[in-house]
């Protein structure tokens, strides 16, 4: 969809028609394979747009109590919470606002369970587990290398559960495929067979890009429908959080200087990578940008676009374009909605771009602006 003139740079901007595509795609995956899909708010967590969501899928997963609030006071039900390490502090309002608590280490759950017994509302506990399989390649974003500190080796767990324990989660994907699903699950069997036998429900984690253009989805429900057939007693639960809002907005900005250095022109836009699109240099990728070459192209003016912190490193490149920038020119980063908003900064003092709602009649709906105060809360 065209974006109205008035979008104020640097601005997010999330459409609505686009996330009602994925909403029902995801619906129709659980309905269909008789499964629980519930969203990551470590993808997403603009609030403002949860009425949307609720529409389709009222659950969401948690890792921390201010996650877990969120879930309980925006989609409006308790979280399936999971944190690499509680502390006594936040535990209580974890305990508060989750229905599902996850522990990462035999220790943790040690720890905290009298405190879950003790609980005057019924809380239902897990296990994380690590099948020490997955084939994501980017070794940030990859759970099971070896030294991992995230979930429980089958070898360190044993044939029995500790009593209290309800469930089981593993997460070993990131953007992956079905296929990549069907390979974990080999090895979850292989490894936690036995232990499948003693839960009531499994949580299979996020990774999965159902949405993305080619997935396969129903090579993933006949997978999940042929699982819960094996194990007819198990809830199972994915959480998946970039399919939600795959290709769903984007991050407009604007060029405000044009520098040269040895030859590379440098377009300086109004955003930062560092502070705005962590993801670019963390994986690293290279987003697309709207009318845009992706790849230098012979002829074509190119150009490296720079962000506008004082971090050497915050810049990408090179994009090729049909006729040279000039300041005032807009670029348009596609698909900055996961994983983005949610890791912005204002390191450097750079301010967090305005959030908008493009809805599906064409109007823009301007869902948060940011200012001085905010930058100076976050020294209080």
């Amino acid at each position: 969809m065209k974006y109205p003139n008035q979008i104020k740079t640097p601005c997010y901007v999330l459409e609505e028609a686009p996330l009602r595509r994925n909403l029902a795609l995801i619906k129709a995956v659980k309905e269909r394979a008789g499964v629980t899909i519930i969203l990551a708010f470590k993808a997403f967590a603009l609030w403002k747009a949860f009425p949307i969501i609720r529409e389709y899928i009222p659950y969401a997963t948690a890792s921390s109590p201010f996650e877990a609030r969120l879930a309980y006071e925006e989609m409006k039900h308790p979280a399936h919470t999971y944190s690499p390490a509680y502390t006594d502090d936040g535990f209580s309002d974890i305990m508060k606002y989750s229905s599902h608590i996850t522990f990462n280490s035999l220790s943790q759950f040690e720890r905290f369970y009298p405190r879950i017994r003790q609980y005057p509302k019924k809380i239902s506990c897990g296990l994380r587990i690590n099948p020490e399989y997955s084939n994501v390649k980017t070794a940030i974003y990859n759970p099971c290398t070896p030294g991992s500190r995230l979930g429980i080796s089958a070898s360190l767990l044993g044939d029995r559960l500790p009593e209290g324990i309800e469930g089981l989660h593993f997460h070993t994907l990131c953007e992956s495929s079905s296929d990549d699903l069907e390979k974990v699950l080999i090895r979850v069997e292989r490894q936690f067979g036995k232990q499948l036998q003693l839960i009531r429900w499994l949580n299979m984690g996020g990774g999965h890009l159902m949405t993305r253009n080619g997935y396969d989805t129903e090579h993933l429900i006949r997978l999940l429908l042929d699982f819960r057939c094996r194990y007819p007693h198990l809830e199972v639960i994915l959480e998946p959080g970039s399919a939600f809002l795959w290709e769903t907005g984007s991050l407009v900005s604007s060029v405000v200087d044009i520098v040269e250095n040895n030859g590379i022109c440098t377009a300086i836009v109004d955003v930062s990578f560092t502070c705005h699109m962590p993801d670019c240099l963390e994986m690293p990728y290279q987003p697309a940008i709207r009318g845009a070459f992706q790849q230098p192209v012979p002829g074509k003016p190119t150009y490296r676009i720079g962000g506008n912190s004082c971090l050497s490193g915050d810049f990408m490149g090179d994009w090729s374009f049909e006729v040279p920038l000039k300041i005032g020119d807009r670029i348009i980063f596609e698909d900055m909605i996961h994983y983005t908003i949610v890791k912005t900064t204002m390191f450097n003092g750079v301010p967090h771009p305005d959030i908008a709602l493009l809805k599906t009649d064409g109007t823009l709906e301007m869902l948060r602006r940011f200012d001085y105060d905010d930058y100076k809360r976050r020294m209080d």
